[in-house]
Parts: structure tokens; sequence; C-alpha cells
């Protein structure tokens, strides 16, 4: 699917660099297992519901050999009206089981630019960065990607009493919704994972000791980044104490065709869906709630 993934505008300038091999997902992941072990670069872009079709293949022939194959992840997310068939909700949770391979989200296009440069300087094994359908977040493009550290996120804003981690392109929705939780006086500090594996654990501690609501919010389903984060503070004691942790994910069912800002609403993974799991996981009431959405509108 070269015009999909925009392979064709490679293949224009690089056309014996390009294989297109239709929709034989698992012959495109082990062909890139062997031009990974003769010492090449491939980069295997493939839509995140059809790369479920090659799972044998990415556990046995890349994985469980340690092979560099970079995965382009494409699709990720709800795709709006292509419908359940082709929503991308299930790789954090499928790739997310396997030992090894490095699992990257971007939160704008120029993240991108640099999860793309760090796949291809990456030489230990495998490594996945996944992106949504659409339009980017409109933000100011490098002129070359750099090199990113493995398993290290950023702190976009510092605060306090709530947190949100966010992992994926969510992470403009939850700006907006940092700004809509100012007008009641809260700020909550907000942070861009980058990585699901390997978890930067220290950006997750942080929060987890200082702040009193943790929430995460990604374009996947439950197994994923929310899983991954809730299992470091469970397995270490960190939710022994007052923190309150919820998780915002895309939700367990199937959803039908619609718009891809009319699921993410549904899901409650909107700026209004972000401020309100805010405010009752503070254990806002009724009242409160509406004085402060008051307050917020």
């Amino acid at each position: 699917m070269p015009s999909g993934t925009g392979l064709d505008k490679f293949g224009e300038v690089h056309p014996s660099r390009v294989f297109d091999v239709g929709i034989a997902e698992q012959h495109a992941v082990t062909f890139a297992a062997g031009t990974a072990s003769e010492g090449m670069k491939p980069f295997c872009a493939i839509y995140s519901t059809f790369l479920q079709r090659a799972y044998d293949q990415v556990v046995h022939d890349v994985a469980i050999q340690h092979l560099p194959v970079r995965f382009a992840i494409d699709r990720a997310g709800f795709v709006g009206a292509d419908g359940p068939t082709h929503a991308g909700n299930y790789d954090s949770a499928y790739l997310g089981a396997i030992p090894g391979p490095v699992h990257m989200a971007a939160s704008d296009e120029a993240e991108l630019r640099h999860m793309v440069a760090t796949a291809a300087a990456y030489d230990n094994g495998p490594i996945a960065f996944r992106y949504p359908r659409g339009e980017g977040l409109g933000v100011d493009l490098p002129a070359r990607g750099r090199v990113l550290p493995i398993g290290k996120g950023r702190i976009v804003r510092q605060g306090a009493t709530i947190a949100i981690l966010s992992y994926g392109t969510r992470s403009g929705e939850v700006l907006a919704a940092a700004d809509k939780l100012a007008a009641p006086g809260l700020n909550p500090t907000i942070a861009d994972a980058r990585f699901l594996k390997p978890l930067d654990e220290e950006l997750i501690a942080r929060p987890a000791t200082s702040h009193d609501v943790l929430l995460t919010t990604e374009e996947g389903a439950i197994g994923g980044f929310g899983s991954h984060v809730a299992t470091f503070p469970a397995s270490n004691g960190l939710l022994d104490g007052k923190l309150r942790f919820r998780p915002l994910m895309i939700p367990d069912r199937f959803d039908e065709h619609s718009t891809q800002a009319d699921m993410y609403a549904a899901a409650g993974l909107d700026r209004a869906g972000i401020v309100a799991t805010a405010l009752t996981t503070l254990g806002y009431d009724e009242a409160a709630m509406a004085a402060a959405l008051g307050k917020i509108s």
C-alpha cells in the first residue's frame, strides 16, 4: 500500500528501495527481517490493524532474533469513516507484550520526525513508532530529526496536584484541557511519555510521589500504555498512599463509523473528557464540578 503509507513519494526518488508486497503482511515482516539479518536498515510500513496479521512473524522472525526492523505503524487509534475493521487500537497492547522491541508514539509531527531519525539510528533490535490518521497539530518542523534518548520522556509543563502523562497525539487535547483546568485554579503537570517500552520510570515516579492525581492518555485499547504505567507504581508501592490513578484509553468495544473527533469525544479522550476525569478523580461532587465547569466555559 505505497500510497496509503506514503511510500510512493519515497519510491519516486528511490524506486529500487521500495518493495510493495500488496496485502501480504506476514511476508512483509519476514522479508524485512531477512534484509535486517544481512545488514540493511529496513523500514516496514504497515497500518496498525494489518500488522495484527503478522504477529507471529513479529515475534518469531524479528523479536526473538533481535533484528533491527523499524516498524512504521500507520493509522494508530481511531480512523473515523474506515470503521472498526481499520481501527488501529491494539498495537500498543500486542507489541507491548513482546520482550525487547522499543515502542514509541509521537505527540506531534515534529516529534514524529525525531522518532524516524531515532529508528534509523537504532541497531540493537526491533523498534516501532506509531502515528494516527489525519493532519498534524501544525507545529514547526525541524530541518532534520534528532536521535532521542531511548526510553526517556519529557516534562512539557510543570504544575501541581494533577499530573497527566500523555502517549501520542492526544497531547494536543491534554494541553487544551490543562488550559481549561487553570480557570478554577488547577495547573496540572503535563508530560509527553514518548516511549511505552522501555518505560520512563522516573517520569512516572516523580508525579506519583508529588501529585494527588495521575492520569494517562493514549490512542489505544486496554493493555497498552496505561496498563504498563499502572504496573510500575503498583509493583513499587507507589499506589499504596494517596495517589489516585486513572487511565484514559479507547473503550473496550468496537466503534462504528463516525468522525475521529466524535469517536474521541465519546471515549472521553477530548479536552472535555480529560477535564471531567481530572475533576471527578480529585473528588469534585456535582455541585463543585458544575461550578468549576462554569468557570471553564
